[in-house]
């Protein structure tokens, strides 16, 4: 007589692949942030107003009075373009800045926590809702500034690339924002500590004046800024006016710099926000 004997296996979420684990997690999470996103809006809708407003004041109240070299009439709207593109996307880390401070003194990140979910997913999932959103204020801001006068000189393919570029831009300053957070946890500080350094680092760049018009001992701190990166590499695939002289290497450069800045940026704070995220949590 045999026995035949039966072993039952148990599929939890603990034992899938972690990767598939990670990407579900991470898109549940991300399908939150949305949902709250849409049912209080007022910090998406201030975001776009604040990016439509810099569009309409830079083109009209200084438009007529900035002249860039080598331009013509319409040259500065189209070279500041590139620079209001580049500000918006890095303006969403006070977004996840605010966003991961409510959910820390609301109590939401204990109640992730507790979930048997991958850790990480918590962040990913907040960076994904906030490239969303990024994603759709890209979309007005270039339909606004269509309507202004900017224009892509240089095909949609190179076009395409540009706008990639910059929604990886954002959304490694996205993990910027979730780290200062998870750092300061009050959502007035976060307010406060996700856009006090980025104002000086955007008007320290290329984007709304060419380098060249700053003062020498400032230039090589504008040069490398990533903004400036970004925003060079922009201008060349839009091809659109006032691009910095090319015999300094970061404007040599801009595409290869722009990523490089980009990974290194979001490689560095992801990991600082996991490690924050798991020793706030004992």
């Amino acid at each position: 007589m045999t026995t035949d004997r039966v072993t039952l296996v148990w599929t939890t979420p603990r034992s899938r692949p972690r990767l598939v684990r990670l990407l579900r997690d991470s898109w549940t999470v991300a399908k939150r942030n949305l949902r709250r996103t849409a049912r209080t809006p007022e910090s998406f809708v201030l975001v776009l107003v604040q990016a439509v407003m810099l569009v309409l004041l830079f083109s009209y109240l200084l438009g007529g009075a900035v002249t860039v070299a080598g331009t013509g009439s319409n040259g500065y709207r189209e070279f500041i373009m590139s620079g209001i593109f580049t500000q918006a996307v890095t303006f969403g880390v006070a977004g996840a800045s605010t966003g991961v401070a409510q959910d820390l003194t609301k109590g939401v990140m204990d109640r992730f926590r507790a979930l048997p979910m991958a850790r990480p997913a918590v962040l990913v999932g907040r960076t994904l809702a906030d490239a969303v959103q990024t994603a759709a204020t890209m979309l007005v801001l270039v339909l606004l500034a269509a309507l202004v006068g900017w224009r892509i000189h240089n095909g949609s393919l190179p076009a395409l690339g540009a706008f990639a570029l910059l929604l990886l831009f954002g959304y490694a300053f996205s993990c910027v924002g979730v780290w200062v957070g998870l750092t300061v946890r009050t959502t007035e500080a976060a307010s406060s500590a996700g856009l006090i350094w980025l104002f000086p680092m955007t008007f320290l760049s290329n984007a709304f004046v060419p380098i060249t018009t700053m003062p020498s001992w400032l230039q090589p701190v504008a040069y490398w800024n990533p903004l400036s990166a970004v925003v060079q590499a922009c201008r060349r695939m839009f091809a659109n006016p006032g691009a910095d002289p090319s015999e300094v290497w970061p404007m040599q450069h801009p595409v290869m710099l722009s990523v490089a800045w980009s990974l290194v940026i979001l490689a560095v704070f992801s990991w600082l926000s996991v490690r924050k995220f798991r020793r706030s949590g004992g």
